[in-house]
């Protein structure tokens, strides 16, 4: 029991870890719009009031940790919510990704898990009467069901002749994971007219938005079309074989021989047992006590194999069996011949395209809000994380720390679980520190090799290997060799200088920062700001549960550096715990 709280415990703190310095790291790149759920929904998030939508809406927990996210809490039920973008985004000649979390905890066996990505709405609509036939501009995400099961891809396009929005699916788009862990779905469209399709940062999809061979219909119509009006001429003959006319059944064709014919040559099988039944009454069975013949009939008993059969090849009526009728020849029927009159198979003339329109590029609508409509037969779908950005480094970085970790932590639960329940197809759990241990320095050598770290890996690699040899590791050592990983990651990339703020999801966890280092009063004012923007960034990360869970017994103001790595020790305060963590010194 101890030793699964320390797991517990260490999950917890690694993820809190990674989500602090990952809101220093996000900072260096505005994403264009951000929702975490860290704090509750309500009053950013609107639900519809659409009479068909009588699904809950819960600001949840994901199970196994403190992760919160939007949760589908009942199952057969419809549900529908909103979030209004302060602006609209275009999707024109400039690089979008769309990205969003879902966790399947009960699993998916009829329902979606998908976005809507609405276009501006026509006067007069509000968020409250947000339902399905609101226009959306992408749809985005998994669904399952019966036959279905794909990750959606569908863009609806307006065309310029028609005037007319029409929805143009992705062709064969990849398969909706079947566990119960956190995934990540990303779709980047690039200016190039590419489609990238992602599914947990591994490419499961590539289209191009102007191939007929990647959507349908086609985005770019066909030059010419069927002529409507154009019909069939009453003498055209579609037949390209007919029976021989000349030809005549010959005179010994017999149509009605039958297919089997008796065994003439078979012979009765010597020991059958002609005078007894294959069945007889049970010699055991009475009749009921409580039978009444005048409402219930004549009883009879129960019929059971007669034994007398068993070791006799027969017994009744012996009949021949039957055989193929060597005669017989079945209905007759002319041979077929070319049609001399044979045209082919009719077809209109092919007429202009009124709808045709030659396009470079498409014609996204923007994105003016956030959708989810969905129907499900199963509830405990949690979405998280839900992210729309300019550049493709941005998400990546967003998958490697707010979901990376979290989703190695439920994979090693869901291990566990399986070695708990004895199965013996499932990987066996990595017992204790050493399994965690293992979990923090994998995660820690996949962000050394994110590409837009490549100039930096060599220190970083430096750092980990340093740590990773270190003997006696506790739970304690290996949280502050991440803490110095990431300062240390944090210090290569921005030297030290405090990054932009992020537009993300607000807050309302009171976070406060002081720092033990002394200096004059311009250094005193400095210290002050980058505090001020520290409780910022930790406000925008909302993990006070796990900060708080995490405050036992972990650091020490007296701590030293094992790992060839100076730090001081800097507080941080949070309601009326305290935590010291080992910052990297100057």
């Amino acid at each position: 029991m101890e030793e699964s709280k320390r797991r517990v415990y260490l999950q917890f703190g690694v993820l809190l870890l990674i989500g602090c310095f990952a809101s220093q790291l996000f900072a260096s790149s505005d994403p264009i719009f951000y929702e975490s759920f860290d704090e509750s929904y309500e009053g950013s998030w609107i639900v519809s009031e659409k009479e068909d939508y009588n699904g809950v809406w819960k600001h949840a927990k994901s199970e196994g940790h403190d992760d919160y996210g939007l949760l589908v809490s009942e199952k057969a039920r419809k549900h529908a919510i909103v979030k209004e973008l302060d602006e609209p985004v275009k999707l024109k000649d400039e690089t979008i990704v769309l990205q969003f979390e879902t966790r399947l905890q009960n699993g998916l066996e009829c329902g979606g898990a998908y976005l809507k990505y609405l276009r501006p709405q026509e006067a007069g609509w509000t968020a409250k009467g947000f339902d399905n036939e609101s226009p959306y501009s992408i749809m985005f995400g998994p669904d399952k069901c019966g036959g279905t099961n794909k990750v959606h891809f569908i863009l609806k396009h307006k065309n310029p002749k028609s005037g007319e929005y029409v929805e143009h699916h992705l062709k064969y788009p990849p398969s909706v994971p079947s566990d119960k862990l956190t995934h990540v779905y990303t779709a980047i469209l690039k200016p190039s007219n590419e489609l990238r399709i992602l599914i947990d940062g591994e490419e499961k999809k590539k289209a191009n938005f102007l191939s007929s061979e990647d959507f349908e219909p086609a985005l770019i119509p066909a030059k010419t079309i069927p002529d409507p009006d154009d019909k069939k001429p009453e003498d055209w003959d579609e037949r390209a074989k007919i029976p021989d006319p000349d030809a005549v059944k010959p005179d010994d064709w017999d149509e009605d021989a039958p297919m089997e014919i008796e065994d003439e040559e078979a012979v009765k099988p010597e020991g059958w047992l002609d005078d007894e039944p294959e069945e007889i009454d049970d010699p055991e069975a009475t009749k009921p006590e409580d039978w009444d013949e005048e409402e219930d009939g004549e009883w009879e008993s129960p019929k059971i194999d007669n034994p007398k059969c068993e070791t006799a090849p027969g017994c009744g009526d012996w009949k021949r069996p039957m055989k193929t009728n060597p005669a017989y020849k079945g209905k007759w029927y002319a041979p077929q011949i070319d049609n001399p009159n044979y045209k082919g198979i009719w077809k209109p003339q092919e007429i202009p395209n009124p709808s045709y329109f030659e396009l470079d590029t498409p014609d996204f609508e923007p994105i003016a809000a956030i959708g989810i409509e969905i129907w499900t037969m199963q509830d405990g779908i949690l979405f998280d994380n839900v992210l729309i950005a300019g550049d493709e480094t941005v998400a990546e970085v967003y998958r490697e720390t707010a979901w990376k970790l979290k989703f190695e932590v439920e994979k090693e639960k869901q291990k566990a679980e399986e070695a708990a329940a004895g199965d013996t197809d499932g990987l066996k759990a990595t017992d204790g520190l050493k399994g965690y241990q293992k979990v923090v320095f994998d995660v820690l050598y996949q962000i050394a090799d994110i590409p837009f770290l490549s100039g930096h890996k060599a220190k970083i690699l430096d750092v980990i290997e340093k740590a990773e040899k270190q003997p006696n590791l506790t739970i304690g050592v290996i949280v502050s060799i991440v803490v110095i990983i990431l300062t240390v990651l944090f210090k290569l990339l921005f030297g030290g200088k405090k990054p932009a703020k992020v537009s993300a999801g607000t807050s309302n966890t009171e976070v406060a920062e002081t720092s033990d280092t002394q200096g004059g009063s311009e250094e005193k004012e400095q210290d002050e700001q980058e505090d001020k923007e520290d409780e910022t960034a930790a406000r925008r990360v909302g993990k006070s549960n796990l900060l708080s869970k995490f405050t036992k017994n972990e650091f020490s103001l007296e701590s030293k550096s094992t790992i060839g790595v100076e730090f001081a020790t800097r507080s941080i305060h949070v309601d009326d715990k305290v935590v010291k963590a080992q910052i990297l010194a100057d």
